[in-house]
């Protein structure tokens, strides 16, 4: 099994920054994709970022230029900054990754959840 353990979270105000990271434990073999996944209520859970093992990103249109997603492939982890916050900004986000195991290729996990509150 593979645990998804997400950290960073909270309230801040418009215009200040968070870090959110997320670290992958369990019986990894391979790590083929980690990223970043947000809901409001009511709402489906929409992407926000995510990186690819070669390195390749891939970013929602409302994010472009203030967040940024990072892979330590090491440590099995994924990093987002996000800068330059704004309220519609606020949201649970969620950490997904599509993982390999000596029991399954390609599943996908997700973590628990951290909320992340922007005021105005």
């Amino acid at each position: 099994q593979v645990q998804l353990v997400e950290s960073g979270g909270g309230l801040v105000q418009a215009g200040e920054s968070l870090t959110l990271s997320c670290a992958a434990s369990g019986s990894i073999f391979s790590i083929t994709r980690m990223g970043w996944y947000r809901q409001t209520p009511g709402n489906q859970r929409e992407l926000v970022a995510r990186v690819t093992s070669g390195g390749l990103t891939d970013y929602a249109d409302s994010v472009k230029g203030r967040f940024t997603i990072t892979m330590y492939y090491a440590k099995n982890t994924v990093y987002l900054q996000m800068m330059n916050l704004k309220p519609e900004d606020t949201a649970v986000y969620y950490c997904n990754a599509v993982v390999s195991t000596i029991v399954v290729t390609g599943a996908e996990f997700w973590g628990q959840g951290t909320q992340v509150t922007v005021s105005s």
